[in-house]
C-alpha cells in the first residue's frame, strides 16, 4: 500500500478497520502527514473546503487514555462543521469532548512562534464540541496510525459567545461537560499544554517544519480539554463555560 492508496482506504472505511500499522509496521510519523495530507486533497477535490485545523492529544487525559505521549495535528474542513440543532450524523463509534477554539484575525507562521504571539494572532475564541471517531477499533492505535486517520477527526460544533482572548484568563477558563443531564468531568483550559496559547504556538511550528502557516480567518481546536465521553443513541451531551456560554450535541 502506498500514500494514495492508504489515503483513499481511509476516507472510504465506514465501518471498524484494522489499523494501517498492522499491515505497515514501519509506517513513520511523517509518512502518516503524507497520508493525512493526501486524504485532504482528495476531500478538497470532491468540493471540501480546508477551513483550520485541530489538534489532538494535547491534554494529559487524552495521553493517558491512547496511551500516546505527543500532541498531534489534523485537518478541518467546512463538511465538518455541525450547526448547532443539527443532530450528529452516523457514526462508527463517536465521543465527544470540550474545547477551546480560536479564530485567526491574521497569519501565524513559524518558526519560533510563543504562546504570546500566537495570543496576539488570535480575532476571537469559543468554546466548542469535538465529535471524534477512529476508525480503528476501540480507539487502539499508535501515534502515525492516528495521524493518517486526520486526528480521529469527525466533526466539530462551535458556541455562541466569542470574546478577545485578551478578556479571559484563558488558563482558567472552565468547562463542564455534561451528559443527560449529570456533569461526568471539568477541566480548564490549563489542561490543554498548560495553556490553548501554548498548543496555537505549537501548531504554527509544526506546520512551519512543513512548509506551511495558519492562515487568517483559520478555526484552531486546541484539543480536548476533558477525556472524551461516548455519544450514545438519544444521549445528550452538553458543554458549559465560564465565559463562553454553552452548547449541546444530540445524535
Amino acid at each position: 500500500m502506498n500514500v494514495r492508496e492508504a489515503a483513499a482506504a481511509l476516507l472510504g472505511t465506514v465501518s471498524e478497520r484494522a489499523p494501517l500499522s498492522a499491515g505497515w509496521p514501519d509506517l513513520d510519523v511523517d509518512t502518516a502527514y503524507a497520508i493525512q495530507d493526501e486524504a485532504l486533497r482528495q476531500r478538497r477535490a470532491r468540493g471540501e473546503t480546508l477551513i483550520g485545523v485541530k489538534l489532538g492529544l494535547t491534554s494529559r487525559a487524552k495521553q493517558q487514555r491512547m496511551g500516546i505521549g505527543s500532541p498531534l495535528l489534523a485537518w478541518l474542513t467546512d463538511a465538518m462543521v455541525l450547526p448547532a440543532g443539527v443532530p450528529v450524523p452516523s457514526l462508527i463509534h463517536p465521543r465527544a469532548e470540550p474545547e477551546l477554539v480560536f479564530v485567526l484575525g491574521r497569519r501565524l507562521a513559524g518558526p519560533g512562534v510563543t504562546a504570546a504571539t500566537a495570543l496576539a494572532a488570535v480575532d476571537r475564541v469559543y468554546g466548542g464540541i469535538e465529535v471524534i471517531d477512529s476508525r480503528y477499533p476501540d480507539y487502539r492505535f499508535t501515534l502515525p496510525d492516528a495521524i493518517a486517520d486526520n486526528g480521529s477527526s469527525a466533526y466539530f460544533s462551535v458556541g455562541p459567545v466569542g470574546v478577545p482572548p485578551s478578556s479571559l484568563d484563558l488558563s482558567l477558563e472552565a468547562a463542564l461537560l455534561e451528559v443527560d443531564g449529570q456533569i461526568v468531568d471539568t477541566a480548564t483550559g490549563a489542561a490543554v499544554q498548560g495553556h490553548p496559547a501554548e498548543a496555537l504556538a505549537l501548531a504554527a511550528n509544526a506546520l512551519a517544519a512543513r512548509g506551511l502557516a495558519l492562515e487568517p480567518g483559520w478555526l484552531v481546536l486546541t484539543g480536548g480539554m476533558t477525556d472524551a465521553v461516548p455519544l450514545r443513541p438519544a444521549s445528550r451531551i452538553a458543554a458549559h463555560f465560564s465565559h463562553l456560554g454553552s452548547l449541546t450535541l444530540t445524535p
